[in-house]
């Protein structure tokens, strides 16, 4: 338990960042999901392409928000527009 109040603000300040960085992370995963929802054959080309856009924007978004690590979203990105591509 803390003992010094300025570790009590600290302790409200990581509840409050986590929660942020929660509910960030998981808008990365629900745009993530909805793409992979979609890479299925015989789907119109342009559906997948705006789906494609929309995950890679939020993932650099994260990025620039310092909840995910640059490689791991360079990473993540490579594989779904490989995924992507090799569908098209």
């Amino acid at each position: 338990m803390a003992s010094h109040k300025s570790a009590e603000k600290c302790i409200r300040k990581i509840e409050r960042r986590t929660a942020v960085n929660k509910n960030r992370m998981s808008r990365i995963r629900t745009y993530i999901r909805k793409l992979e929802d979609l890479l299925v054959p015989g789907l119109p080309k342009d559906q997948l392409t705006a789906a494609l856009i929309q995950a890679e924007r939020e993932i650099k978004r994260g990025v620039t928000k310092g909840v995910l690590h640059r490689n791991t979203a360079s990473r993540k990105v490579s594989r779904l527009v490989k995924r992507a591509k090799a569908l098209a």
